[in-house]
């Protein structure tokens, strides 16, 4: 993909969103650590909904310890892997407090070496907290950088390195949240709404979707088709059928006529 084309897509994006949100619901960079952290393998929604409970009771390092990990395990049950996160939120928290004053750093190498924090956790916290140039790649943002052509790679890393590389300068701050949210309400994995994507023309994806109404006709014609089939094979049946029972009522008359002979 050409830098024209890059230029233009996140020139659209920014229109249409000039100012995009994580949907992780927070209101401090330790609350984002924590949602963050438990969202892997989770949806934005099911940790909003568990952490409202959570966050209610703790919201700093030195309450969430005092808190307990039975407490923090009763409020995250309804999250996947819930008792490994609470481990680690509870582990985070004693190292925040012993390091970091229980304050959240803010460099990745401080973030990384955090019980559950990974690279792509921290670039969401470096990023959405405390608003440095990061990219977390996520399984949406792999999908859209290499179905679109924006920043093609086989692994998260390489996708992150392109992104950072290519994606115009005036971009880079919040085009983790753009090409995210792309992924996950627009170039959905299975079927992409093509049709309702506003960089299509764009995008360099060969094998785009079809419109509904399209598909719509497709499905009728076909259902048509089907019905028309089964009808005949219906009448095909039915006059062999009938048949069947006029040879039978032959066959009857002669057996009939030769018993009375």
């Amino acid at each position: 993909m050409n830098p024209s084309k890059r230029e233009q897509i996140f020139a659209r994006w920014k229109a249409a969103n000039p100012n995009p949100q994580t949907e992780l619901a927070y209101n401090s960079p330790f609350e984002l650590l924590i949602s963050v952290l438990l969202s892997a393998q989770a949806t934005d929604v099911s940790v909003n909904n568990a952490t409202k409970g959570l966050y209610a009771e703790a919201d700093t390092a030195a309450k969430m310890l005092e808190l307990g990990e039975a407490r923090v395990r009763h409020h995250i049950r309804t999250i996947g892997l819930f008792n490994t996160k609470a481990r680690n939120v509870i582990k985070t928290c004693q190292i925040l407090q012993e390091r970091h004053g229980g304050v959240v750093p803010d460099d990745r190498e401080s973030l990384e070496a955090l019980p559950g924090v990974g690279r792509k956790t921290a670039n969401v916290v470096l990023n959405t907290a405390f608003r440095q140039i990061a990219m977390a790649v996520d399984t949406h943002i792999f999908r859209v950088s290499n179905r679109t052509a924006i920043a093609p790679g086989k692994d998260v890393i390489e996708v992150e390195k392109k992104l950072l590389k290519f994606v115009p300068e005036d971009y880079l701050l919040d085009a983790h949240h753009w090409l995210i949210l792309h992924g996950r309400y627009v170039c959905v994995a299975r079927t992409p709404k093509c049709t309702e994507c506003n960089i299509a023309d764009l995008c360099e994806f060969k094998k785009k979707t079809k419109s509904e109404s399209a598909k719509s006709r497709q499905k009728k014609k076909a259902g048509g088709l089907k019905k028309v089939s089964d009808k005949l094979s219906a009448a095909a049946n039915k006059k062999v059928t009938g048949k069947k029972k006029v040879a039978g009522k032959k066959t009857l008359k002669k057996k009939a006529v030769a018993g009375k002979q």
